[in-house]
């Protein structure tokens, strides 16, 4: 006979033995409309990428896979550089989100817990950056970059980025909360210099939001687009730039661009494969720390 005092209140969703909640028919709809809205525009691109340019200016639009996948990715993949265009997005992203994680984390533990003249003032002037343009930047960064020789070059891409405000907001905010000041004065006390506490105590505790910067900066360098296609050319190209130079003529052809943008998102979607655990891991980790 079950025990009265261990029964679900009136209104309350009963619990799986793991203490679980368990989710319901609507629950599992909702979801499922949300994965279909998010993997149409996927789907829509392969689709696309499978026929060819008469069939698509027709009406209504094809729904099925067509024959010429294989067709326009070699196309693409021909056209645009694309297997230079691949490395060099993945040396770019990796280096930038290597670069952001590591000096954001250092500049926000630097504000979080570091006492020093004028650090109320410098982090609202880091955090005022936010609301500038990029756009406005771009003429002086330019004439940097020429000034020293860089353009069509991967350091003029990389090394403009490798520091955010956002990130170090973002792990500012997470130290505060995350590390306990008496942790680092303790390490202070065992005779641990600045760059010491930062490695055995400030990184391990930010772990899990350094994850989500890492994943987050690294997709938008990979997407990054409007200073790529204008430090760099066709020649030594990104992703981006390099699908710039798809279906050129007098009619665009769109299968073939659609080709190179599902070569350029297929890298992502693989990482997201095979890392997507331990993004979510590490995120849940930071959500339930404390």
């Amino acid at each position: 006979m079950p025990d009265p005092a261990r029964a679900p209140a009136p209104g309350r969703r009963p619990r799986s033995p793991a203490g679980r909640l368990r989710a319901g028919p609507v629950t599992y709809a909702v979801l499922a409309l949300f994965t279909a809205g998010s993997l149409f525009p996927l789907v829509w691109t392969a689709v696309t990428a499978s026929r060819d340019n008469a069939r698509l200016a027709r009406t209504p639009p094809p729904f099925r896979f067509g024959d010429r996948l294989l067709t326009n990715l070699g196309t693409a993949w021909g056209e645009a550089h694309m297997g230079l265009a691949l490395f060099n997005t993945v040396l770019v992203a990796g280096a930038v989100a290597l670069g952001t994680v590591v000096f954001s984390t250092t500049a926000g533990f630097a504000f979080a817990k570091l006492r020093f003249r004028f650090r109320t003032a410098l982090l609202l002037t880091t955090v005022g950056t936010m609301m500038v343009p990029p756009q406005l930047s771009v003429v002086p960064l330019f004439m940097v970059v020429a000034e020293l020789h860089w353009t069509d070059q991967l350091q003029s891409v990389v090394l403009p980025t490798l520091v955010s405000a956002f990130g170090v907001f973002f792990m500012r905010q997470y130290l505060v909360e995350a590390l306990p000041t008496e942790l680092v004065e303790a390490a202070r006390v065992d005779g641990a210099s600045s760059l010491r506490v930062l490695w055995h105590v400030v990184f391990p505790v930010a772990r899990p939001a350094m994850a989500v910067l890492g994943m987050l900066s690294f997709v938008q360098a990979w997407n990054d687009f409007f200073w790529p296609v204008i430090a760099l050319t066709q020649e030594n190209p990104t992703v981006q730039v390099a699908l710039t130079g798809l279906g050129r003529g007098y009619v665009p052809d769109q299968a073939v661009i659609m080709a190179g943008a599902l070569l350029g998102t297929l890298p992502l979607l693989l990482a997201f494969t095979l890392f997507g655990r331990q993004i979510v891991g590490g995120i849940m980790q930071g959500a339930v720390k404390g």
